[in-house]
C-alpha cells in the first residue's frame, strides 16, 4: 500500500491536522527578527558590564614583587 499526500480539501476538515496560525515568515523576516533580538541583548549586556566596570574599584599601580637575587 502506498502513501498518498492528503488533499487540501480533506486536510482543512481533518481535526488532527493543525490549521496554520498565520501566513509564515519569509526566511529574511525571521533572520531580520533574530539579529535585532540579538543586537538588543548585546546592546544591554554592553550596558551591564560597562555599569559594573565603573563600580568596580581599579587598582591605582599593579605593584610587582621580584623575587629576591641570589648572589
Amino acid at each position: 500500500m502506498s502513501q498518498e499526500a492528503v488533499p487540501a480539501q480533506e486536510a482543512a476538515h481533518d481535526p488532527s491536522v493543525p490549521a496554520p496560525q498565520s501566513a509564515p515568515k519569509g526566511l529574511l523576516q525571521q533572520m531580520e527578527e533574530l539579529m535585532a533580538a540579538l543586537n538588543a541583548d548585546l546592546t544591554q549586556l554592553d550596558a551591564d558590564l560597562q555599569q559594573s566596570s565603573s563600580t568596580t574599584p581599579q587598582p591605582s599601580a599593579v605593584v610587582q614583587r621580584s623575587a629576591p637575587r641570589e648572589p
